[in-house]
């Protein structure tokens, strides 16, 4: 990183800092070790890797200038605006033992940012500096946002004990599976699918991220099916049921004409993508709650950018921007599956989602404590790659304020799709009650799935058809901190 000046000595910072030319980061006042956050600041972790020959903490602090009101030379205008009060600070670095990393924590006033928007906030804090060449690589591990901040958004539309009132469901995870072949099936066709998993017991059934209005199948005969199927299952088990109607379009206009014809023919839920945009999901979470319909956003596209431990943004972040921009559900991983997920991140992200008070813990990635104050928790979705036989591990692990979508695990059932919804209702229900009955679910859970499946064949047929199915691979993204063994 160039360090000189073009006229002049850049040694004192009194007088240095308003020489023309280019001087230090740090010395522009984003580095300063002796600055204590305000509690409306928001704060940020970054792990970062400098260039070689770049000092850290100037690393450091051409992020924070970079995220807020620097360039790469002094501009004259910094002096019509307080300048201090602007630019985020960087106030503490610290080395990531074993790596060539480092953590820098990172303050912004709340001044910088427009109330109640993710857009301008995500502009900012990763607008462009992942980007810079002082950085070999820059990932944002976590925020904290300040309550004052977090009181300008809306939050989840509904929030988990909205929506269980909605279904009038308690007590248990929700239950749910994605249709398949997610592609490729007719509007009538599909809408079988949805109607044998939801009569077998399912609480749910959805479209995937890719489903949208293709030549195979619109959208309106898609809709269509699905509430036919919906309603029968509903009329044969007097339970409510549910099917995520994924709205995502190429405009809004597209999106609202979706949404209004789901809620039209009854549906109490409609889904979206991540990968519509921050403001589309902001302006469909207002949606759903002037409407009353629960919001699903899948996080179509995010290993993109939060599966590798040095470069991007970590899940745990988009989780507190998905709660403020206000989903109810969100898939935030499932540990056992196909799919990434460390134990120890994937509690973290569970807790950032449900808790009102999220306290820091490294053991679980999360760097600040965070204060929700009273914005509705949003329901964690866990989904890919899972069967009735992990259901003791998912119950240990994620907990009842849960959606688990077992999609290939129903659909892929040898006796059909309405024998591997009951399978899953049958196994859930029967760990809840072991749970309640004080068992302890991991220890215990495969024979409390096995007591289960003599009085239920097709609970026994999952259980012997999958029962050697694991999906054991080293995570990308583990937390630093580990725990300390006791003896």
């Amino acid at each position: 990183m160039t360090t000189t000046t073009s006229n002049g000595s850049a040694s004192d910072k009194k007088d240095g800092r308003w020489k023309s030319g280019v001087i230090p980061y740090a010395q522009m006042g984003y580095y300063n070790p002796d600055y204590e956050p305000k509690h409306t600041d928001v704060l940020c972790a970054f792990r970062f890797v400098p260039q070689e020959g770049v000092d850290p903490e100037e690393a450091a602090a051409s992020v924070a200038g970079e995220s807020s009101t620097a360039t790469w030379t002094v501009v004259w205008t910094d002096r019509l605006t307080t300048y201090e009060h602007y630019q985020a600070k960087c106030y503490r670095v610290d080395p990531v033992p074993g790596t060539d990393q480092y953590i820098a924590y990172i303050a912004y006033d709340v001044d910088l940012f427009e109330e109640g928007s993710i857009a301008n906030l995500t502009s900012s804090i990763i607008g462009n500096v992942f980007g810079f060449k002082a950085l070999k690589s820059l990932r944002l591990e976590d925020m904290r946002i300040p309550e004052v901040y977090v009181k300008t958004f809306q939050g989840p539309a509904h929030g988990i004990v909205m929506e269980r009132e909605i279904l009038n469901k308690y007590g248990r995870p929700l239950l749910g599976a994605t249709t398949k072949p997610k592609l490729g099936l007719s509007a009538r066709n599909y809408g079988r699918v949805v109607y044998e998993a939801l009569r077998g017991g399912l609480d749910f059934v959805k479209d995937d991220e890719n489903i949208n209005s293709q030549p195979f199948m619109r959208w309106r005969d898609r809709f269509l099916y699905c509430m036919e199927a919906v309603e029968r299952a509903q009329g044969e088990t007097g339970e409510i049921k549910g099917h995520y109607m994924n709205v995502t379009a190429a405009d809004m206009e597209q999106m609202y004409e979706r949404a209004d014809f789901a809620k039209e023919l009854g549906s109490v839920i409609v889904m979206i993508d991540l990968t519509i945009g921050y403001t589309a999901i902001q302006s469909m979470a207002k949606w759903a709650r002037r409407n009353g319909v629960i919001l699903h956003l899948h996080r179509a596209g995010h290993s993109t950018y939060t599966r590798q431990k040095t470069h991007g943004v970590s899940f745990r972040v988009i989780a507190k921007w998905a709660r403020l921009m206000g989903v109810d559900h969100i898939h935030a991983g499932t540990v056992v599956g196909k799919l990434e997920g460390d134990p120890n991140n994937v509690a973290g992200y569970y807790d950032t989602l449900r808790l009102d008070y999220v306290p820091q813990n490294q053991l679980h990635g999360i760097y600040f404590d965070q204060s929700w104050v009273s914005l509705p928790g949003v329901m964690p979705v866990a989904s890919g790659g899972i069967h009735a036989g992990q259901m003791h591990q998912l119950l240990h692990l994620l907990g009842e304020d849960s959606v688990l979508q077992f999609g290939g695990g129903t659909i892929g059932h040898p006796d059909g799709i309405a024998a591997g919804a009951t399978a899953n209702r049958v196994a859930v229900e029967a760990m809840i009650q072991a749970r309640n009955e004080g068992k302890d679910l991991l220890l215990e859970g495969p024979d409390v799935l096995m007591r289960a499946a003599k009085w239920c064949k097709p609970l026994d047929r999952a259980l012997e058809l999958w029962k050697d199915v694991t999906f054991d691979y080293t995570s990308t993204d583990t937390p630093d901190a580990v725990a300390t063994p006791s003896y």
